[in-house]
């Protein structure tokens, strides 16, 4: 297990809430979210192989379970409300089953319970090889030409850039995760999903996103629809935010 990199915003004393990103994205994803939320320490992860955690393996659910875990315990977050987004939805999920005294309440950004084995295998079909830019702009460029995103502006992934995209020795830029990393997610959310969350939960669903949500009518489950793609926190960040922020009160 390892003690991961993360952003905390807040005051030191106020309520800890945990945000997971998902594959290939970094903790950096939240600082906008953490400014509605200025009255909690929001803490903000790089999970393992992603950002300026470590990129060793196992890369495994279990080892990033044991991975929040022990960041959680070494800030004193040991029960928290704990966000998490596609894979990071997923883990939250998986938290809550087998900890669940750490999750006081849990929210799901369109949480990649479960991708059908052939969409994962061609998600990671696509990092074997060398995924690079000759330039930030084109890196944005492929972004947002890939049909994912509906709404989100050029400026939130030029800060995305500055904040994750790497120049290498070899003078291509990429984004600051490992691809092998990657491939071993992708493979685990092929597999059976984890149940649902036993606490209060809302799950937030983007209407065109490419996972389908199949959320169960359970009275603790909240869900709120947006009109954006699977990338809710950017193509519809304030009724996400707003969402949030009246979840957690």
């Amino acid at each position: 297990m390892a003690i991961l990199n993360a952003q905390i915003w807040g005051e030191p004393g106020a309520d800890p809430v945990i945000c997971l990103h998902g594959v290939t994205g970094h903790s950096g994803r939240f600082k906008a979210l953490a400014a509605r939320l200025a009255d909690k320490r929001l803490i903000a992860v790089d999970l393992r192989g992603h950002g300026r955690s470590t990129w060793e393996a196992p890369w495994g659910v279990a080892s990033h379970l044991d991975d929040l875990c022990e960041t959680a315990d070494s800030l004193d977050a040991g029960k928290a409300t704990w966000v998490g987004h596609s894979f990071g939805g997923r883990l939250v999920a998986h938290l809550a089953e087998q900890q669940p005294d750490r999750v006081e309440r849990a929210i799901l950004l369109d949480p990649a319970m479960h991708v059908e084995p052939a969409a994962a295998s061609e998600r990671a079909a696509g990092l074997r090889e060398d995924v690079s830019f000759s330039s930030p702009d084109e890196a944005i460029d492929t972004r947002l030409a890939d049909g994912s995103l509906f709404s989100t502006p050029r400026s939130l992934l030029e800060e995305e850039a500055a904040a994750h995209l790497e120049l290498g020795d070899d003078g291509r830029h990429r984004w600051r995760y490992s691809p092998t990393a990657v491939i071993v997610a992708w493979s685990e959310m092929a597999t059976d999903a984890p149940p649902w969350p036993a606490c209060e939960t809302l799950v937030v669903v983007g209407a065109q996103s490419w996972i389908p949500a199949r959320v169960p009518r359970l009275p603790h489950l909240r869900s709120l629809p947006v009109p954006g793609g699977h990338s809710v926190l950017w193509d519809d960040f304030e009724l996400v935010a707003d969402g949030i922020v009246e979840f957690v009160g």
